[in-house]
């Protein structure tokens, strides 16, 4: 995909006009949306929230409606808001989802929303309502103070992110209005996912697959095992062979992992288990794929001595993009990277350490299918998808002002 490269040029240097986030206001926006129950596939009143929100500060939004009918038959909706300026610019994708997790059992603090001291609790408020409404109160201060800009702002808040196949943003994609991205600011928490103080900036992630291998043995009499072939065996000397699994080392994102989520056989009473499935997540570094996951995978059934037949399948997806996550990095020395961490500075009057994500997420999706530079930057605060799930109320603030102080600098030279 050609690209224009917009030269960045600017009198002096910093940020010309800090933007003070109100914190009350911020705390306000985020317990509104914490309140609401919005577990994926379950988002339309939050949407619907969020939509009027919008409406209310004079900015427009859209819902964008996808029906993913060859897996799920869902009709899920996105809220799309698209900023044009009156001039040649970037055009700037800020992307967050507003589904949550299901709730948890152990929850000592109000699950939809309680303030304790500087945080504020409940689910989905790290991951990442809190992301959410940061990138909201950025517009807002965006949209007050500057009526005239250069490039455009697209900004995606989207559905069942938490769900299988990151399908609201897969659907924006497919559906073309990401096309033209120059840039992508992902606001999930990225001190909270990796457990380091705010400011952190992640720049890039592992990817992933979700996959089974189902083995075919022969029944028999549980008295008589050797008159049978053990499914069950089988897939059990596998897995264990899994821990000799060798893996690409990356030099950014570190090395894939496999888990085992689910094995599943039974013999009945007393009889051989002629069949077994287990079922994978497996994440994945850059250099890996879908043939070297089943390379591995074939190995291990040779080491493990298996004999009856099997068969690996990775899970059917809704479209070709949308079949695994696949991993990606920057370097955060592309030009419009460099300014974003600089701006983290600027605002947090703090250098940001920088990370690689270890999991999967829409960041996947908007870093490796668009060909721009995507980088993670969101708030901090502990338990996502846990039990008393919080964030730090002065790292969502400073999160909107740093997107907001970016999208200044940017777009307004």
């Amino acid at each position: 995909m050609e690209r224009k490269c917009y030269r960045i040029e600017r009198k002096g240097s910093g940020i010309t006009k800090m933007y003070k986030i109100n914190k009350e206001e911020t705390t306000k926006l985020l317990l509104d949306l914490v309140s609401i129950e919005s577990p994926y596939f379950e988002e339309d009143t939050v949407m619907e929230y969020v939509c009027n929100w919008f409406h209310k500060h004079n900015i427009n939004a859209f819902l964008h409606e996808y029906h993913e009918e060859k897996v799920t038959g869902f009709k899920g909706k996105n809220i799309l808001i698209q900023l044009d300026g009156q001039k040649p610019g970037p055009t700037i994708c800020l992307n967050g989802h507003l589904d949550t997790v299901k709730l948890c059992n152990g929850w000592t603090a109000n699950p939809k929303g309680e303030i304790r001291g500087d945080r504020l609790y409940g689910v989905g408020v790290l991951d990442m309502k809190s992301g959410c409404a940061a990138t909201m109160m950025a517009l807002k201060a965006f949209s007050e103070n500057h009526k005239e800009f250069n490039g455009k702002i697209i900004s995606t808040y989207v559905s069942v992110e938490e769900g299988p196949y990151g399908m609201g943003t897969n659907a924006l994609i497919e559906d073309g209005y990401l096309d033209h991205v120059d840039f992508s600011i992902i606001t999930e928490p990225s001190a909270g996912f990796t457990g380091k103080p705010f400011p952190d900036v992640c720049l890039g992630a592992r990817g992933g697959y979700g996959l089974e291998i189902e083995f075919f043995g022969v029944s028999a009499h549980a008295a008589i095992p050797e008159l049978g072939v053990n499914a069950a065996e089988a897939a059990s000397k596998v897995i264990c062979e899994f821990q000799n699994v060798d893996y690409v080392n990356d030099t950014y994102l570190g090395k894939g992992s496999l888990c085992v989520v689910a094995v599943e056989s039974d013999g009945g009473a007393c009889s051989v288990p002629d069949y077994a499935k287990v079922k994978l997540f497996w994440h994945i570094v850059v250099g890996e794929s879908e043939k070297t996951i089943t390379e591995e995978i074939e190995k291990a059934i040779k080491r493990a001595g298996v004999t009856c037949d099997y068969t690996i399948r990775f899970r059917e997806a809704p479209s070709e993009g949308s079949k695994g996550f696949m991993p990606y990095t920057i370097t955060g020395e592309e030009p419009m990277a460099k300014e974003f961490i600089e701006t983290i500075e600027e605002v947090c009057e703090k250098t940001p350490s920088k990370s690689y994500f270890q999991s999967i997420g829409d960041f996947n999706y908007l870093g490796s299918r668009l060909g721009a530079p995507a980088v993670i930057f969101g708030a901090e605060g502990k338990n996502f998808h846990g039990s008393d799930e919080y964030v730090e109320l002065d790292s969502v603030v400073k999160t909107a002002q740093v997107v907001y102080a970016f999208l200044e600098k940017m777009l307004c030279v």
